[in-house]
């Protein structure tokens, strides 16, 4: 019988945690679906929205076909929530950004295995960071207007999301020496800073007028709005990124190369377009081959902004 989708929220991914964390080193999965026969892919709230669940469940029943046992989604709360179930065997594969990656390395040593590339050319497995206002807002036109308003991060762990703007906006206030903590604290650069939980929910507190700026990725936001969640006419961007890493498909540490190899494969041939434009939110794009090499460029930034 199939189980379906489960919707985990972070405090459910923590109970499983605190209920089946034991002992020594994890063994290999050599079998698809480890002990269990059940095959687990996580996903962040970016990548399941309404649009988003039939072209999962899409790919779902595809690999499940392809692996020979049953396959369900985790849909988590945030990264912090797909990188625990990656480290305790609730998750064998998630899709994720590129600081989720980097964490996600260090915490559990996933491995990433195909990445989003546009046409399938690995040197267009690029997207950027994004900072937008409301287009009825007069006084913020440029990153050096943003200075004492208020802005809504997307998620900690977020690339686009935070790390990148966090970076750029350091760059941008050299002369304040800002770090991470006096950037997302109330009263110190912005006058009031939380996190939205997703890029979707993002934009449209900054259409409601609930924050003056958010980040977001460039290719969800055109998503949105061709998707007819925004109009283009209700935002105004005021600052672009450079190119960042293309967030990938990830393993657990514990997959063995047959397995990893096997679902490799399956990613690079997969050629549902509506699963590129509802989930991977880029129609043309197609998964390309890579490794956590792909991400050092990431890392290092994590390391230098959080001092580690």
């Amino acid at each position: 019988m199939r189980l379906g989708k489960k919707i985990v929220s972070l405090l459910t991914i923590t109970a499983i945690v605190a209920a089946t964390f034991v002992g020594c080193g994890k063994e290999k999965k050599n079998a698809v679906g480890g002990k269990d026969g059940v095959f687990t892919i996580a996903y962040a709230p970016n990548e399941s929205t309404d649009q988003s669940t039939d072209a999962r469940n899409g790919l779902a029943k595809e690999l499940e076909k392809y692996l020979g046992c049953e396959v369900e989604e985790i849909q988590a709360s945030d990264y912090n929530a797909i990188i625990e179930a990656l480290r305790t065997g609730q998750a064998d594969m998630a899709y994720m950004g590129a600081n989720a990656i980097a964490l996600g390395y260090e915490r559990a040593d996933i491995e990433p295995i195909v990445m989003k590339a546009e046409d399938g050319d690995k040197e267009k497995a690029v997207y950027r960071s994004l900072l937008v206002v409301s287009s009825s807002n007069d006084e913020i036109n440029s990153i050096e207007d943003i200075k004492g308003t208020s802005i809504a991060f997307v998620d900690p762990n977020s690339t686009s999301g935070n790390l990148v703007p966090s970076s750029e906006i350091m760059e941008a206030f050299s002369d304040i020496k800002l770090d991470m903590d006096k950037l997302h604290t109330n009263g110190e650069f912005f006058e009031a800073v939380c996190f939205s939980g997703s890029h979707q929910a993002g934009i449209q507190a900054v259409v409601r007028g609930d924050v003056d700026v958010v980040p977001v990725s460039d290719q969800i936001l055109a998503s949105e709005i061709a998707n007819g969640n925004v109009k283009e006419s209700d935002i105004k961007i005021i600052h672009e990124s450079g190119t960042i890493p293309a967030e990938a498909m990830v393993v657990s540490e514990d997959m063995s190369d047959d397995v990893k190899e096997k679902l490799t494969k399956f990613m690079v041939e997969y050629d549902n377009q509506d699963y590129f434009s509802d989930v991977i939110k880029k129609e043309n794009a197609r998964f390309v081959e890579c490794s956590i090499d792909d991400y050092e460029t990431v890392i290092k930034l994590n390391k230098v902004l959080n001092d580690e």
